[in-house]
């Protein structure tokens, strides 16, 4: 008999059995979480490993190509997808557009008759848009896109019996992204059907990130080489890139000697007016819109280069300013650069508009043709520059084809250049001076003042080869205002020794008239020498004068303030008009040699010279004719009524002190 405080025993083995099933269910859960904690950790170590093995493959690629090549192939090892492929997206959001490229992961070798790679060819084909295909579909929602091929109604895939006959039964793709822009898609085929995992999904975005980074360091540095190669303002090749291309053709045509091409220099006529006139942002419209129109010229030729080393690159190049240089391709004759250059200039010459007004120029092209046989590229873009050089100087709005003899001119005015800019402060300079003289008496009314320069090594050089040189180098305003002092002194004596009625005529380039300092230069040169301001005459050309005839209105009023005399010189060979010049403070018509010479022999010549007598006695100007030379050309000027003239007939320019050994003659002749 038990006793009464002794438990039941069945009771017991229940509570026992009750605790055991709790604390084997325990233990169970405890392994079971332990085990999935296990898994996720290793899946996390897996995740890890795929994401640092793509970053290690994104900083060692050469490029982005080779980083989704290698991403293609982490993520099909990791998802063990037998293939995986890379679309690139271009054209603005809204308008994307894909690159079907041949970046692929193929986990084995197939032959032409495999399906797969009969899919791999009809995608590398393809062109897809915005929402079309699998690739559309990601660009248009920006996330990730799982399709099963069984169930494809809300996606349209085009390449779906090809992906149905090469045995895949699901399509997985993902975005590389930039910020909210997917730049790129990568795209992966499986054999088995696969539902969407959300932990996938997320590690794919995490790697679509990371690849977007790629792309996006990618961008910044081919915008450093694109800055680096190309003019800012039209977006051309700059001189760099020009070079580098041109490199390329000098190489191949020194291994094929009969691939001649061609490089044409271009520079605009009148730009720097244009651009002074109307404001730089207006010169830079006009710049914008000359590259514009040489680049829309030269797609409509076939002989813009074709050779597919340069293939997508912009054969027009700005060197900077107005000056743009283009590069032929098999230009088998001069003729053929010729043709290229003519339609540069007929397009050109077509008005533009520019800041509301239409605005007219002209361009000067120089030619170079490889075919002269060159061994550096600098030298074929210098003969080109050479060129257009000389077709400037032979009248602008032309071409010219550069020969031998025009680098020798320019090394020699290269050298006159660079002997120049010391010419003055080697004192190598100094005036002749020529008479002009009353035709009546033979009397000695003024000089004019010539400049002439002795070289140390060559000797005289004539004024014709230096001047220009030093317009176009802006010495002309230094020498220029050497000149004026000089002959200002130089008059000065002769008005105290011989007569104090002389002038002095002083000839004024276009570019110190439309400098700034020629008022200033003429007011501190009267004060220096302290001669009457009525005996210095400036001349100034007629063509520098009608340039600008309102700028010459307001120079011509200060000069006039001075006291000074102004001569319009050459007169009869610019343009000029006559309601301008009735305006102009002129007191002085000179006549040009021109017209002067030989003119008994010729009645138009006559008629001429008439004409603009009658015109200055109506306008109350002295005339002064220019280049007389012999008895018969004197006796009529004098019968026509010509105040003074000047030439050989009665002196040559003459040293100093030879004009004052003149000038001391008439002197004496006088007394007697």
């Amino acid at each position: 008999m038990n006793a009464p405080d002794q438990p039941d025993a069945p009771a017991e083995i229940a509570r026992l059995q009750r605790r055991l099933r709790r604390e084997t269910a325990a233990r169970h859960e405890a392994e079971s979480i332990a085990e999935r904690g296990l898994r996720d950790l290793f899946q996390r170590q897996q995740e890890i490993a795929l994401l640092e093995n793509i970053a290690v493959a994104a900083n060692e690629a050469d490029g982005v190509h080779d980083a989704m090549a290698r991403a293609l192939e982490a993520v099909c090892r990791y998802t063990h997808w037998p293939i995986g492929h890379l679309w690139l997206v271009t054209g603005a959001p809204g308008q994307e557009q894909f690159d079907s490229t041949g970046t692929w992961y193929d986990e084995a070798r197939r032959d032409d008759a495999d399906p797969v790679q009969a899919l791999r060819v009809r995608t590398e084909a393809a062109a897809f848009v915005a929402g079309v295909g699998l690739p559309g579909a990601v660009v248009r929602s920006g996330a990730p896109v799982w399709i099963d091929t069984a169930a494809t109604d809300t996606v349209e895939i085009p390449r779906l019996s090809l992906i149905v006959d090469a045995g895949f039964a699901s399509l997985f793709a993902f975005p590389v992204m930039i910020g909210s822009e997917v730049v790129a898609v990568l795209e992966f085929f499986s054999r088995e059907r696969v539902a969407p995992e959300d932990s996938l999904l997320r590690l794919m975005a995490q790697i679509g990130t990371q690849l977007g980074r790629v792309i996006e360091r990618r961008r910044a540095q081919d915008k450093l080489v694109h800055d680096a190669l190309h003019d800012p303002l039209t977006q051309l090749g700059n001189r760099k890139l020009f070079l580098d291309r041109l490199a390329h053709m000098l190489k191949r045509a020194q291994r094929t000697p009969d691939d001649h091409f061609a490089v044409l220099f271009v520079d605009l006529d009148r730009f720097k007016s244009i651009n002074d006139g109307l404001g730089h942002q207006s010169g830079d419209e006009l710049i914008i819109a000359t590259a514009q129109r040489l680049s829309a010229c030269l797609r409509q030729t076939d002989l813009v280069v074709r050779d597919r080393a340069l293939a997508r690159e912009n054969l027009v190049a700005r060197l900077g300013g107005d000056e743009f240089v283009i590069l032929l391709d098999r230009v088998a004759s001069a003729e053929r650069a010729i043709v290229v250059a003519e339609r540069i200039m007929g397009v050109l010459a077509e008005p533009f508009e520019v800041a509301g007004q239409r605005v007219f120029v002209t361009a000067s092209v120089g030619i170079a043709l490889s075919a002269s046989g060159y061994a550096d590229v600098e030298d074929i873009l210098r003969d080109a520059d050479i060129a257009m050089y000389h077709a400037k100087q032979t009248g602008r709005a032309r071409w010219v084809m550069f020969d031998q003899t025009m680098q020798l001119a320019a090394v020699r005015r290269l050298q006159l250049e660079a002997d120049l800019r010391d010419a003055l402060a080697r004192q190598e300079f100094f005036l002749h001076f020529q008479p002009i003289v009353a035709p009546r008496d033979g009397r000695v009314r003024g000089f004019e003042a010539l400049l002439r320069w002795r070289h140390p090594v060559h000797g005289l050089v004539p004024p014709a080869e230096f001047i220009p040189v030093m317009e176009e180098t802006g010495m002309i305003d230094a020498v220029g205002a050497w000149v004026l002092d000089a002959a200002c002194r130089q008059l000065r004596d002769w008005q105290r020794t011989y007569d104090p009625q002389l002038t002095m005529s002083v000839n004024v380039s276009a570019v110190q008239f439309t400098g700034e300092d020629l008022v200033g230069t003429v007011t501190r040169v009267l004060a220096d020498t302290g001669i009457p301001p009525a005996s210095l005459k400036l001349e100034l050309t007629e063509s520098a004068v009608m340039a600008d005839a309102e700028h010459a209105l307001a120079v011509f009023a200060a000069l006039k303030a001075l006291g000074v005399l102004v001569s319009l010189d050459d007169f009869g060979t610019g343009y000029s008009s006559l309601s301008y010049l009735r305006r102009l403070p002129i007191d002085t018509l000179k006549i040009d040699r021109s017209f002067v010479s030989k003119l008994d022999c010729f009645d138009d010549k006559r008629q001429i010279v008439e004409v603009v007598l009658m015109l200055a006695r109506a306008l109350g100007l002295d005339v002064v004719a220019e280049g007389v030379e012999t008895e018969a050309e004197l006796d009529l000027l004098r019968d026509m009524g010509s105040d003074l003239v000047q030439g050989y007939y009665y002196y040559r320019p003459l040293a100093p002190e030879d004009a004052a050994r003149a000038l001391a003659e008439q002197g004496q002749g006088a007394m007697c």
